[in-house]
């Protein structure tokens, strides 16, 4: 099945939503995904989802893995999946440094162990099996799920760089990457899948969705400076060759020149991470990451001023 999908939820109030994600089903959309920062929980728009939308596959990208205990973590995982049995899968991730230790004051400390531990704990806790184990990030003494799930729940690791691209093609069922161009999407995928070749990858892509080139790059630097600042990000896109193209923004950045960091970020890679342009433009640019090994394309849309965001949705579906 060809999958295609939006990050919900939309700006506005929850429980005012319903026919935006019965709508996001009728255009021929696949996949809801949800995430976790500064707004909603990552589970809460799904739980209204699986009964607004019974048709859909709902995927969190992601649940940082630091944020809920071990226990607590499996009870959720567990009591979405059970919400939409066969229709949830589970995306977990580091997350940064900036959500995970200035916002929740938890230490962000060594997160390629933590996540590892994390899908395996999960593995054996969604399997039904009590656990006593020292794991190098945490440790479990007689847990068992009280939740018997009809389904097996996918898990996908959020990634960037190959350490944790290999755990998600070797640990867990596939990958979820963000933040990257076309030609880097053949180079994650390849990563993954030399672990699994049946690994699925997930892509968040992020559309300014206007065929207004200034203003596309004006709102998409700003959005962009947000995470090319955080050291995961960063070192991500020193491995893609981005480096030099970045170094004037960084070093402006770090010097707290926000206003001219900002100018300093090429259009051009502002081109590769963000997409814009008319919808047929837009499609052809999506079309570019699944001919390149992203098997979900989860737009993520970035308003503008001027533009109107339900007309966008409804723009780039996959039947339009």
């Amino acid at each position: 099945m060809k999958r295609y999908g939006m990050t919900i939820p939309f700006d506005g109030p929850l429980h005012s939503q319903r026919s935006r994600f019965e709508e996001l089903a009728e255009l021929g959309y696949t996949d809801l995904w949800s995430a976790e920062a500064m707004g909603p929980d990552g589970l809460t728009p799904l739980a209204l989802a699986s009964v607004w939308t019974p048709t859909m596959r709902l995927g969190t990208a992601i649940l940082p893995a630091y944020t809920r205990g071990p226990a607590l973590m499996a009870q959720s995982v567990a009591a979405m999946a059970s919400a939409a049995p066969g229709r949830f899968v589970c995306g977990i991730g580091s997350s940064s440094n900036i959500i995970v230790e200035r916002w929740n004051a938890i230490p962000f400390e060594d997160p390629y162990k933590k996540v590892r531990d994390t899908v395996r704990f999960l593995r054996a806790a969604l399997a039904g099996e009590k656990i006593t184990h020292d794991y190098d990030t945490f440790s479990i003494k007689g847990f068992r799920l009280g939740i018997d799930l009809e389904k097996p729940v996918p898990i996908l690791v959020a990634a960037l760089r190959e350490g944790m691209l290999r755990l998600a093609g070797r640990e867990a069922d596939g990958a979820i990457v963000n933040w990257l161009s076309v030609d880097d999407a053949a180079r994650v995928t390849q990563v993954v899948r030399e672990q699994n070749p049946d690994a699925e990858v997930v892509a968040r892509l992020f559309v300014v969705p206007t065929a207004d080139p200034d203003l596309a790059r004006s709102v998409g630097r700003f959005a962009m400076a947000a995470y090319l600042n955080v050291p995961v990000y960063r070192a991500f896109h020193e491995w893609m060759g981005r480096g030099d193209a970045l170094a004037e923004h960084w070093s402006l950045w770090a010097a707290g020149d926000r206003k001219a960091a900002l100018e300093k970020i090429p259009d051009k890679v502002v081109d590769q991470l963000i997409m814009h342009g008319t919808p047929d433009e837009i499609r052809q640019h999506i079309a570019g990451y699944t001919d390149n090994g992203i098997d979900c394309p989860a737009l993520m849309l970035i308003p503008a001023p001027g533009i109107d965001m339900l007309q966008a949705v409804r723009d780039l579906a996959p039947a339009g």
